[in-house]
């Protein structure tokens, strides 16, 4: 065998990506860290911190640093270190090549779909200068093919450039499983209880949760709340907490929606294993990993009947219409009431986890980087 290829993870992202980015840098890289007989691989980082305050002059300088970063700093090193192919997991790559392929993720197109809620300038340079270099890139890794296709029809990468590589769930989740948490965890709620796991993001769809949950109290499930764990999201555009606030109010659901705000992985675990039901009726995902992690912790699962849902979930999810409340509401009654095809979904979640993991991911990562 010839020498090995030398690849570059640029881990910058780590200092300030979140959700399910931060999840995918940080369980590629344990994986990648183990090492491989046919690569060499280097983690490569900013050796200043990245500034994540609220100051715009501050910001703005945090996007030159940026800039910088990404079009001077990262190539000067990939040459210097003689890399063959430099890894990005932050949708940006270097314009400049020099002698190294790149790669670089794109887990979807929602800048593209909702470019209103994001902010202008850093828009502006992923349109551009992002959008440039990945059209010139090697390969494009997104996480599923429903991300594929919608990267395809609203960024123009050519299809057969893009490889779609499903994720896997948090293997930290399955550590805390065992470990007890106290009670208050869960704002001392005694009553069994339906489950979503996110930020409070508009296209979560948590309003049109909400109001089937109103209905399903109205039928007779007055023994359930509703717990929406998750922070409000910085950005104001998307954020949609105000709005959650004011229907809960509106509707009286003080003492039944619950919203404990950010958890903790070891609380997340607790929130899993004692709900009764996971509800995740987004109106539009790039992949869904609180899916996965409903089936790691043995929970029957509600999805939405579009974008990657269906395609994660499989046949171990019911799938609702996430427009129609009376639907949403029908679906969760239709679960609840049977203990049957409970064990049903909850089994056939065990058989479709076994499909994602974090080796295979990267296995299938480094299969594409040899294909390089």
């Amino acid at each position: 065998m010839g020498n090995k290829i030398k690849i570059a993870v640029d881990i910058r992202d780590l200092q300030i990506a979140k959700t399910g980015a931060k999840t995918y840098l940080e369980e590629t890289c344990k994986v990648l860290a183990k090492g491989h007989p046919d690569f060499t691989i280097l983690f490569i980082n900013t050796r200043l911190p990245v500034y994540t305050g609220k100051n715009k002059v501050l910001k703005a300088v945090e996007h030159a640093r940026f800039f910088c970063w990404k079009q001077i700093s990262l190539p000067f090193l990939c040459l210097v270190k003689g890399v063959d192919i430099l890894y990005c997991t932050d949708y940006f790559l270097p314009l400049l090549k020099f002698n190294f392929k790149t790669t670089v993720v794109f887990y979807d197109a929602f800048f593209w779909e909702y470019p209103n809620q994001y902010n202008r300038l850093w828009l502006g340079l992923l349109k551009t200068v992002g959008v440039t270099a990945a059209k010139k890139a090697d390969a494009v890794i997104t996480i599923t093919e429903y991300s594929k296709k919608q990267i395809v029809k609203q960024v123009g990468i050519e299809p057969n450039k893009i490889h779609a590589i499903h994720l896997a769930p948090k293997t930290a989740s399955a550590l805390q499983h065992t470990q007890a948490i106290n009670e208050t965890a869960l704002n001392g709620t005694t009553r069994k209880y339906i489950l979503h796991i996110g930020v409070l993001e508009k296209r979560k769809n948590l309003l049109n949760l909400i109001r089937a949950f109103d209905l399903l109290l109205k039928e007779g499930f007055e023994d359930y709340d509703l717990v929406l764990a998750g922070n409000k999201v910085a950005k104001s555009k998307i954020d949609d907490s105000e709005n959650i606030h004011q229907l809960i109010n509106a509707l009286g659901l003080q003492q039944r929606v619950l919203l404990p705000g950010f958890i903790t992985d070891e609380q997340l675990a607790h929130y899993y294993s004692h709900a009764s039901l996971y509800a995740f009726v987004s109106v539009n995902e790039g992949f869904g990993l609180p899916v996965l992690e409903a089936f790691q912790h043995h929970l029957p699962t509600l999805v939405a009947d579009n974008s990657c849902l269906p395609e994660v979930g499989g046949d171990a999810v019911i799938t609702c219409d996430p427009y129609d409340i009376v639907d949403i509401k029908n679906k969760m009654k239709m679960i609840l009431e049977d203990i049957t095809l409970q064990k049903t979904l909850i089994e056939k979640g065990r058989q479709r986890l076994a499909l994602f993991s974090w080796e295979k991911t990267t296995g299938q990562l480094l299969q594409v980087f040899k294909s390089l």
